[in-house]
Order: C-alpha cells, then structure tokens, then sequence
C-alpha cells in the first residue's frame, strides 16, 4: 500500500513540473524593427488569459511553454508560434497535453504567420500602412527616453474602410488579455463607431504609424430621433499607458459626439474602476469653464441649471454632471474650515445615503412580517451603526479619490 501511495505522489510531482502558467507563458510585442524581435525589453505579457485557459490560467502538459504571439506595430500581422523544453507524452505518461494551439487560434483569426523570416518580409510592407477614416486629433507628448516630442493622432473609422474589417479582427484579440470582462463586439451592427489611436514614427526617412490603442461605442437610439452612445470597450496598449493616451481619446471621443445635435448624452457599459477615474478627469477638465460650475454656484450646492448645461453643451447625463459637480466644490471648499467642511460632508453623504434608504425601507417592510416590535427596533440600531460606518467609509474613499482627479487636474 505504501509503496502505491508514494508511487502516486511520484506521478503526480512530476506531472505538477508540466504545468505553466499562461499570463506568464504568452509574450506579446509589438515590431517596428527586426531588432525588436530579440529585444526582451519590448516583450509584454498579459494581465488575463482566464477566457482563454480556465480560471486557474494554467495550461497543462509542458515544460518551458512559450506562447509566441507578436505584431506588426501599425497593421497588426501577427506571428503565433509554440516553444516549449519538453512535452507529456500520451503513450509513456497516460495524460495528454492541452491543445493549446488550438485555444489560442480560437480568439486570432486565420492568416498569421507562423515563421520569423514570413514576418520580418512583412515587415518591409509596413510603410505602406496608412491609418483608417477621420482624421479628429494630433496631439504630442514628450518622450524623456527619446528626448523629443512624439505626435500621436486620433481616428473614427468604420467597417466601410478598405481592410479596417480585418484589421480590427487583429486588434480585438488584445481585450482578452488586458480586460476582465471581454468580449467581441458585432461587426455587422453600423450602430457601432471605432476610435483610434496611432503614435507617427521614422524608420529609414520614412513616417510609419504605431497602433497605441483604440475605443469602441455602441450608438443605442432614444425616441423619438436621438442617440445615446455608450462605451462598449476601451483598451490602451500596455507600452503606451501611463502617458495620458487613455484621456486624450476620451475627451476627442466627447468632442466628436458634442457637436452632433442628435445625440443626448454619452455613457459607459460597465466601466471599471479605471475607467471611472479617467472619466471623472475628463469630465471635470471640460465643465470646470462652465459659468453653471463657478464657486459661488457651487457653494449653493447641485442645480438643474448644471445638469441642462453639461448635457446640452458637453452630453454628459445628470449622474456624471454630479460626480464633476462633488470635485469641483470640492476644490472650491477649504476643507480645513470647519463650517464649509461640514457643509461638504452632508451633502456628499445625502446622495450616499440614498441606496441605503430605500435598502432600509424594504428591511423594515420585510421585517414587519416576520418579526416582534422589539427586536425589529434593536436590529435598526445595529444597522444604523454599520450603516453610519460604511458610510464614512464610502464618503472618505470618494474624497481621496476626488483629490487624485484634482490633482492631476493642476499638472494638466
């Protein structure tokens, strides 16, 4: 008996060697020079591959699995490849390894290459990769590492764009690596719109463009004979975050549907907590000019006259307009003044409260029904407590959040 147990565990140590982790395992890169290809510093990885590998993010059956899947920096070729030491063997081990291949092949679609020298060639043609659609913005950043100032530039495209249908088949497959919740979108529905961001750069005299990241917006109509478009997807490529892209494709996105008098105002499916905080930023950088959002307006506290002027001028709905409104008194409010601290507080905290209420009231309801008067009474005040608790919680969290906004707000 004993020897079968330790026989067992033998087995299963060795098999435990042939499991990898796939966020760690797949490598990304974007090319612009054949040198990039040997560069590790330009290799990323992803932060998800739980869509494509199970939760656990493990693929089982190898030792030293390389997922190889690099791209053209600007149309985005694709060269998908699978490394590995060693492999379990179904005859010898009795255990088959996963079909990795086949998972990954699910999500890119046909026509990549599969050996370098295929994908250097098509690196040569890549001057010839021009952006898709409307040009909407320039906008430059100065690059410490480069020493110079990088321009970038903001596109709306749609699937009538020769070759932007296959293209997007490509950059879609980034959302399964970098968001949680992703998924493909429709590209038969026209109510979509694309955003695009390239970075301009030289290679040999020539100007090539870099794909940094795109957006894409779902136009929902409203009766009688408007649209409201809602951000589906939003993705900044890792090499490119951090310097302000996301912002900039935000506030061009904003621009673009703000001189359309058909549509009513824009909203987001689902937004992360990321995404918020971009958007609190964005928002406040283009109301705070507004006369509705002077000081003195802001000390009366919230008004109509904000929420018809923010979605009439910038098409940001009420729930946005009072976030923008809360940061801004906020940095109108000297929150070392006792009164005007105070004053901040409740009427931050009347808005938090609000879910709360109506949770109570279907408490007290339920309760009525099921429980004697006392203890119902008891139970209330418990509530109150943790209810004032989390409360403070919630309030404090928002205002350090606030301050971020606004101080990236002062550096802008």
């Amino acid at each position: 008996k004993t020897f079968f147990f330790s026989g067992l565990t033998a087995m299963e140590k060795k098999l435990a060697e042939y499991k990898c982790n796939t966020n760690e395992a797949i490598q990304l890169k974007l090319v612009r020079f054949p040198e990039d290809l040997e560069d590790e510093n330009t290799t990323f990885n992803p932060e998800y591959s739980h869509q494509v590998f199970g939760d656990d993010e493990v693929a089982f059956g190898y030792k030293g699995l390389k997922i190889i899947l690099y791209y053209i920096a600007g149309n985005l070729s694709t060269l998908f490849r699978i490394e590995y030491t060693s492999k379990v063997n179904e005859k010898f081990d009795c255990v088959e390894a996963d079909d990795v291949e086949s998972k990954i092949r699910e999500i890119i679609p046909p026509g990549f290459c599969t050996n370098t020298d295929d994908f250097v060639s098509l690196l040569e043609k890549e001057v010839n990769f021009k952006p898709f659609g409307m040009l909407l913005h320039t906008y430059s950043i100065h690059n410490e590492e480069a020493g110079e100032d990088i321009t970038y530039q903001i596109y709306k495209a749609d699937m009538t764009c020769p070759g932007f249908r296959e293209y997007h088949e490509r950059l879609q497959t980034f959302l399964m690596w970098f968001i949680e919740t992703a998924s493909f979108i429709d590209v038969d529905d026209e109510r979509w719109n694309y955003f695009l961001v390239f970075e301009k750069y030289n290679k040999d005299g020539a100007t090539l463009f870099a794909t940094v990241g795109y957006m894409t917006v779902y136009n929902y109509y409203v009766y009688p004979d408007k649209t409201r478009p809602r951000v589906s997807q939003m993705l900044i490529l890792p090499p490119f975050q951090g310097e302000g892209h996301g912002a900039q494709l935000l506030e061009t996105v904003h621009r673009y549907y703000m001189s359309s008098p058909t549509v009513l105002d824009i909203t987001a499916e689902d937004p992360s907590e990321n995404y918020v905080k971009l958007r609190d930023f964005v928002l406040v950088k283009l109301c705070q000019d507004l006369l509705c959002f002077s000081p003195v307006k802001l000390m009366q506290g919230f008004s109509q006259e904000m929420v018809t002027e923010a979605q009439q001028k910038l098409k940001i709905n009420k729930q946005h307009t009072r976030r923008v409104y809360e940061i801004l008194r906020l940095r109108a409010t000297n929150m070392g003044d006792a009164e005007q601290s105070r004053s901040y507080r409740l009427d931050v905290k009347r808005r938090l409260i609000g879910p709360y209420k109506k949770k109570q009231r279907e408490l007290a309801k339920m309760r009525r029904c099921l429980r004697p008067e006392e203890m119902t009474n008891q139970l209330n005040q418990i509530d109150l407590n943790l209810q004032r608790e989390q409360l403070e919680e919630s309030f404090q969290q928002l205002v350090s959040d606030y301050r971020r906004v606004l101080e990236r707000l002062a550096q802008a």
